[in-house]
């Protein structure tokens, strides 16, 4: 089989299409390798929000090493992370022939730091060490916040020569404070005699929530010209940071950077399935093509992009006055960017650790019941 039309055209536009979902049966039966066999996957996310789903719905496919952690007295905490770092081991695998033929590029799996330490640095730091070395694969990336604590927590990570996905951006100005961390990152893994063209790095911009905020502001504003901006400020915003990352490509400190061997930060659009029965289920993928951006996806929103029958053509370049316009309109309106974003980056890590407690009563239960049967 070959991918569908649409997904080739978004892959011949520049787009990297990665499945923003796993889960131990979806590797096991072999739905990831087909996937990428028919050029359609070329990378997977996960959060704790997929972890939690995965071992509530596809509990079965755990047992066996849920069985194996209760014999040998483990911990929750320690057992989710043998899970989930199980998981993420073996879809490295299943991606490693990409990952090799990409450069390293793409090919790529990500797990993030337990959300319960975004707001600590150093804790942070440790645990993506941890992550990696339980991994334990070149072509894993370690998932960490863009919330301020997170920050060094970045440059730190990668200066060791781990492979970073920054997760939770929202805010154009909090995405130059990230892009500011990654270089230094990667200046300081220089000074270390690492190789930078093994570090890898995303930036992962969320899309579809910027919208459910701003958009209930809208509806509660009531007036015509409100309702007219609704599902306009997420790809705004997102085009918006596209345009701080093609200035920091031209920047002298990223030539001097690329000269030695370093990748490019690529922007990653997350978040994108769309929420709103409004507006069309491909809107945040055929409103962000540009080519070198990664669009990580759920499956619904994958499989409505290969039903696609549009064209699929650059949305980005050439938006960047239009876009500001619009956050123009909505700062006049009341609707304050900084206060949307800082609002929806508390929530992002409120949502992920009550994610990762669920996860952890899940596996909490499993363990229990293993012991007593």
């Amino acid at each position: 089989m070959t991918a569908p039309q649409s997904l080739i055209d978004l892959t011949h536009a520049g787009v990297s299409i990665w499945l923003d979902d796993l889960d131990r049966g979806r590797i096991a039966s072999g739905d990831l390798a087909r996937l990428i066999s028919d050029d359609e996957v070329r990378g997977v996310t996960t959060n704790p929000t997929i972890f939690a789903k995965a071992l509530s719905g596809a509990g079965s496919a755990y047992t066996a090493q849920v069985r194996e952690l209760a014999a040998a007295g483990s911990s929750v905490d320690e057992a989710v992370r043998a899970l989930t770092t199980t998981d993420v081991r073996d879809a490295c695998d299943v991606f490693s022939a990409l990952w090799e033929s990409s450069d390293g590029v793409d090919g790529r799996v990500s797990i993030e730091v337990d959300p319960r330490l975004a707001r600590d640095t150093d804790a942070t730091i440790l645990q993506a060490r941890l992550l990696h070395g339980m991994v334990d694969r070149g072509n894993v990336l370690i998932k960490i916040p863009a919330t301020s604590e997170g920050l060094p927590a970045i440059s730190e990570t990668l200066a060791t020569g781990i492979s970073v996905n920054v997760t939770l951006i929202f805010s154009i100005d909090r995405y130059a404070e990230v892009i500011d961390a990654w270089m230094t990152g990667l200046e300081r893994a220089a000074a270390g005699g690492h190789d930078l063209s093994t570090i890898q790095s995303v930036a992962s911009f969320f899309v579809s929530r910027m919208d459910s905020e701003v958009d209930a502001r809208l509806s509660a504003i009531g007036s015509e010209e409100a309702l007219q901006l609704r599902g306009k400020a997420g790809l705004a915003s997102a085009r918006l940071a596209w345009g701080v990352f093609e200035e920091a490509m031209a920047s002298p400190r990223w030539k001097a950077l690329a000269a030695q061997g370093a990748r490019p930060q690529r922007p990653l659009w997350a978040s994108t399935g769309v929420k709103d029965p409004a507006f069309p289920p491909t809107m945040y993928v055929m409103g962000l093509v540009v080519s070198g951006c990664v669009n990580t996806m759920p499956a619904a929103t994958l499989d409505a992009c290969a039903a696609y029958t549009g064209p699929v053509v650059d949305s980005v370049t050439g938006t960047q006055t239009a876009s500001r316009a619009i956050w123009d309109q909505l700062t006049a309106l009341g609707i304050s960017e900084p206060a949307v974003c800082q609002k929806l980056e508390d929530e992002g890590v409120e949502k992920f650790d009550a994610s990762w407690s669920e996860l952890l009563d899940t596996v909490r239960t499993a363990l229990d019941n293993a012991r007593s049967s």
